[in-house]
């Protein structure tokens, strides 16, 4: 049975949208979700990694494209819902970072931040982000 819902960091974003030895384990763990959630911090995130992948010859300029219309689609059709972030997510990601030494990194200390306050567990297939997200007592889905 899908978990309820979970908040989705753009790495997982990545292998689902472009092929990636994590794809099929990014799909499997999106199916077993049923209301993914990301911010528009995602969104912009995934439109600087097509971007970067379009710039070293990774995607042609359609398919970098496509890609960007079918991530915009599918939160148009709810398969992603979004969950907005505010002022105090920036707060709350800066007391991430200050926290015990965190090696959080700015926009991953905004995801979490993100997760925490609408309490959900995080989906994302960065190793380093996972256990930094544990460590702040936060459910983890490492997609691997």
């Amino acid at each position: 049975m899908p978990a309820e819902s979970a908040y989705v960091d753009t790495s997982v974003l990545g292998a689902y949208y472009c092929a990636e030895p994590l794809s099929d384990a990014a799909e499997a763990a999106l199916a077993r979700t049923g209301a993914p959630l990301i911010s528009a911090l995602c969104e912009v995130e995934f439109t600087s990694l097509i971007a970067r992948k379009q710039r070293l010859g990774e995607l042609s300029e359609a398919q970098a494209r496509d890609r960007l219309a079918l991530l915009r689609l599918h939160i148009a059709e709810g398969v992603f819902g979004r969950v907005p972030i505010s002022a105090g997510h920036y707060v709350r990601a800066a007391e991430l970072i200050a926290a015990m030494g965190s090696p959080l990194r700015t926009l991953d200390a905004l995801h979490l931040a993100v997760a925490i306050a609408a309490d959900l567990p995080l989906i994302t297939a960065d190793r380093e982000f996972a256990t930094s997200a544990r460590r702040h007592g936060t459910e983890v889905v490492l997609v691997a």
